[in-house]
């Protein structure tokens, strides 16, 4: 069947967290969602098959992935960054946001100190307050449109809270950082020198825009990969986030043997059939789509890029090197955080991420998700022109 991401497939009254649950999320009905990190475009025709397979078998015992599992994920890393993964590496997990958690028990203790880099993920610090470890934050430096590293910094929080482990957004949610090499091992060198565990978030890796090229962490050399905790999943790549599966690796024995431990010790055991039919089978069969829609959102944000400085300048967008989900600075209006988020709900009547779920210092940012049909975002972007020009 024919690609088609213009398409615009009706989600409502499917149980959809992004479609269905404005009125327990305390939003008006009829908002027009672009908030949550999942996509608007049908899964691929191939893996759906796939699934439709397996259903019309009938039977779904308790599963478990064989070699021919591990295979395409080793093909899929391997051609696309040039990272070589062994099968004795992986453990399969429910989610990246579990594996955080399960990582945090794991190699922590209570009131142990986890770095992070805000504005970032937002259940980063959930996961670390609600597991009772101290939370210690090395911001990101905003400056001429663009976020970088204060690395100074970076090492005397290290050093002055006795950090135990460093949770990394790479490519980074929600400022759209696509980390250099360069980046990556100054922090990485860093973390070595004063024993951290580094566990990187890559779950947005197939995402970058022409010139920018993502760096595994652990691909870099052998001292990061000992001291490193890979996070993927097909989630966000293939629209599959509610199939729940991730593939996590950790080359030191000794750290996979304390994850192994942990997920243990929360209980878990097999993945869900489907999750585990529908992952083999996005990486084996999913290239074409994945490239026609990198295509696509290539597109879009071109569109949005274009019409922020044709239509409203007074909003900033701050350049994406990767992922789908764009950070657009609103301060230029120099709003209130409510009046900003009663423009944004009320007026605008759009369900945005307000910049202050991922740090305190981003209240006048928002966060838009980009992976739908254009003439949705236009929609979207229609209703933002309107509620900021007329009064």
């Amino acid at each position: 069947m024919p690609i088609n991401f213009d398409d615009i497939i009706d989600r409502k009254n499917t149980n959809s967290l992004k479609y269905d649950f404005a009125a327990e999320r305390g939003k008006p009905e009829g908002i027009l969602p672009m908030w949550v990190a999942d996509m608007d475009f049908r899964v691929y025709q191939p893996i759906l098959d796939d699934l439709h397979d397996a259903i019309n078998h009938g039977i779904f015992g308790y599963s478990e992935a064989k070699n021919n599992y591990f295979i395409p994920l080793h093909n899929w890393f391997y051609t696309h960054f040039q990272w070589e993964t062994k099968s004795e590496w992986l453990i399969k997990t429910p989610g990246v946001v579990y594996a955080i958690a399960a990582a945090i028990h794991a190699f922590t203790k209570e009131g142990e100190a986890i770095l992070i880099q805000q504005p970032v993920y937002y259940p980063f610090m959930e996961c670390i307050m609600d597991s009772d470890r101290t939370l210690v934050n090395n911001q990101l430096v905003y400056q001429n449109g663009k976020y970088t590293i204060d690395f100074e910094d970076f090492e005397n929080k290290i050093i002055n809270n006795n950090v135990k482990l460093f949770l990394l957004c790479s490519p980074h949610n929600p400022v759209g950082r696509v980390w250099t090499k360069e980046e990556l091992t100054k922090m990485g060198e860093i973390c070595v020198e004063h024993n951290v565990i580094v566990l990187s978030d890559e779950i947005h890796c197939d995402f970058t825009y022409d010139g920018y090229t993502h760096t595994v962490f652990s691909s870099i050399n052998d001292t990061f990969a000992s001291h490193a905790v890979i996070c993927t999943s097909p989630s966000k790549t293939f629209n599959m986030a509610g199939m729940q599966i991730s593939n996590i690796f950790i080359p030191n024995p000794e750290l996979r043997k304390s994850f192994k431990h942990a997920v243990d010790a929360s209980g878990y055991s097999q993945l869900g059939t489907l999750g585990l039919i529908a992952c083999q089978s996005a990486y084996e069969k999913g290239e074409p789509w994945y490239l026609e829609l990198k295509d696509y959102l290539a597109g879009n944000l071109e569109f949005v890029r274009n019409f922020i400085q044709n239509k409203i300048p007074e909003i900033k967008l701050v350049e994406p090197e990767g992922t789908y989900l764009i950070w657009l600075d609103f301060s230029y209006l120099e709003l209130s955080t409510c009046e900003l988020e009663n423009l944004i709900i009320n007026k605008a009547k759009l369900w945005l991420d307000n910049g202050a779920i991922f740090g305190k210092e981003t209240n006048q940012f928002e966060r838009i998700n980009i992976a739908c049909p254009r003439a949705t975002l236009n929609q979207a972007l229609v209703q933002l022109e309107h509620a900021i020009h007329v009064k």
